[in-house]
């Protein structure tokens, strides 16, 4: 009779709950609770958190603050799509006034904010697109990555965009050697 503390047998991280046979991402999508046993999606997250923590070290190293920003607004910042409008449960506009809400699109105006008083300045969270698209080319909810620099040139902001992507690159390179390897042969 085994109890809740037994361990009654090993079992494999790498292949369970799975067969060794394909498992379409259509299947995956109405069986959320699987997607992150498959080796697509294990080395897809492992390689996101990689490229988001050499990203954001990288910013770190070179006197970025990271700021949080709302997710909640009442700006357009980029006027580049749709918004999603938010409302209350019972319908009124979210911040109880005639200002509508939306989730953000980007956090480039707090973030540039932010950098005018403490000269670097991140952003890193999500952002979201209303557009009615449901190709694999369109996003509704995505993280973006912007930093802002005040009184930069444009010679700084290429040594700073190229510095973080050769710092990136060269951490997933070291650290996702075996998931890069699994994408190249897939």
């Amino acid at each position: 009779h085994a109890t809740s503390c037994d361990v009654l047998g090993s079992c494999d991280g790498e292949t369970y709950p799975f067969q060794k046979k394909f498992h379409s991402l259509d299947f995956l999508r109405e069986n959320l609770h699987l997607r992150p046993r498959t080796r697509l999606i294990g080395a897809v997250t492992r390689l996101r958190s990689e490229t988001a923590f050499a990203l954001q070290k990288s910013l770190r190293d070179d006197g970025f603050l990271q700021v949080h920003t709302p997710v909640l607004t009442s700006n357009d910042c980029e006027g580049a799509g749709e918004l999603f409008n938010v409302r209350s449960s019972d319908g009124k506009d979210f911040f109880g006034t005639d200002v509508d809400a939306y989730l953000t699109v980007s956090g480039q105006l707090h973030a540039e904010m932010f950098a005018c008083s403490l000269g670097r300045a991140y952003t890193f969270g999500p952002t979201f697109r209303a557009e009615d698209s449901q190709t694999s080319r369109h996003l509704a909810e995505f993280w973006m990555l912007e930093p802002e620099m005040a009184f930069a040139t444009l010679e700084d902001l290429l040594d700073t965009s190229e510095k973080m992507l050769r710092d990136c690159v060269q951490h997933v390179l070291t650290c996702c050697e075996n998931d890069l390897h699994f994408f190249e042969t897939r």
